[in-house]
């Protein structure tokens, strides 16, 4: 029953669509029609409004951390990880938004921040070497992810390393547009 119900709780605040929100309030457009059409922070930056980027990022990131917090602090270690998986699978498949969301990057790293800081750090110094050398956020990200569960293991962290290994499946599936314009050399760099 508590893993149901934290389920529940992280995929409801996962649900919570803060890019769209913080556009409409600033008196944005309706971010879904631009660009990727995605909720997600890179799209809200198409918008030219950085700060609302950073916003979305942060709340975003934020509701993957307090649903795995407060499922930890209620129903223990297990509910946390069920609330970091229905978090992430709500911020991918809003259920105010017809079940399209975002890329889910910002509440992966949120999630994870909940459940092993470390991990999270050594994920963004991951992001942040690839993206350097390479100019491609989405690949920094998939980079970071696709060796995420290994870094969990590592830390002898075996539950969420193996939630992990879902996650970054998820995200991978996620990017397959982006996987393909990579391939194709096609991706938008960063700052270009």
């Amino acid at each position: 029953m508590n893993i149901a119900l934290a389920i529940l709780f992280g995929y409801l605040l996962g649900s919570i669509p803060f890019g769209l929100i913080l556009t409409r309030t600033a008196g944005g457009p309706d971010v879904r029609t631009i660009g990727s059409g995605n909720i997600g922070a890179t799209n809200v930056l198409r918008t030219g409004r950085k700060g609302l980027a950073a916003a979305t990022l942060v709340c975003d990131m934020l509701k993957g951390t307090l649903a795995v917090l407060v499922a930890a602090h209620f129903a223990g270690h297990d509910a946390a990880l069920a609330a970091g998986l229905g978090a992430f699978l709500g911020h991918l498949f809003p259920v105010w938004l017809k079940f399209k969301g975002g890329k889910g990057v910002a509440t992966y790293i949120g999630v994870l921040l909940g459940l092993v800081w470390p991990a999270a750090l050594i994920f963004g110094a991951m992001w942040i070497a690839v993206a350097w050398a390479f100019r491609y956020s989405s690949l920094a990200a998939l980079v970071a992810s696709a060796l995420t569960p290994l870094v969990l293991w590592l830390l002898g962290e075996p539950g969420p390393a193996v939630l992990y290994l879902a996650l970054s499946a998820a995200l991978w599936i996620m990017h397959r547009a982006n996987i393909s314009r990579l391939m194709a050399g096609t991706e938008g760099k960063i700052g270009a």
